[in-house]
């Protein structure tokens, strides 16, 4: 598990490093930076638990935020454009609908902590 902890550290790096150029890049890195930070303390299997179910419920909230952009991304036919850089500055729903899949790898990775910090405690 330390590889793959060392693996999203770096990976949530790279996320927060990239928002340098968002329209809203302080939040981005804060949520990427924070799961950084987590990723690093789960190397060495430490996992606080109240900041884990913080962030968690904060992701949570905020991702339904970008339920309607989701949603409009569902309703395409074509669903590479989520891919596409030029398709975000056309279709809102595009930058929201990325969004939404950032958070929700922070939050399987919070989820993947949780169940990890209560094998760790026993």
């Amino acid at each position: 598990m330390r590889i793959v902890n060392f693996i999203l550290a770096i990976m949530f790096l790279a996320f927060a490093f990239v928002q340098i150029n968002d329209p809203d890049p302080v939040i981005w890195i804060l949520i990427y930076g924070a799961m950084a930070v987590l990723s690093v303390m789960a190397i060495f299997e430490f996992y606080p638990k109240k900041f884990i179910i913080g962030l968690l419920v904060l992701y949570i909230i905020y991702s339904f935020v970008f339920m309607p952009g989701v949603a409009e991304w569902l309703r395409q036919d074509d669903k590479a454009l989520l891919f596409d850089n030029i398709a975000k500055m056309q279709f809102p729903y595009i930058e929201e609908a990325r969004e939404f899949l950032g958070l929700l790898i922070c939050i399987i990775v919070l989820v993947v902590f949780l169940v990890r910090s209560r094998s760790a405690t026993r």
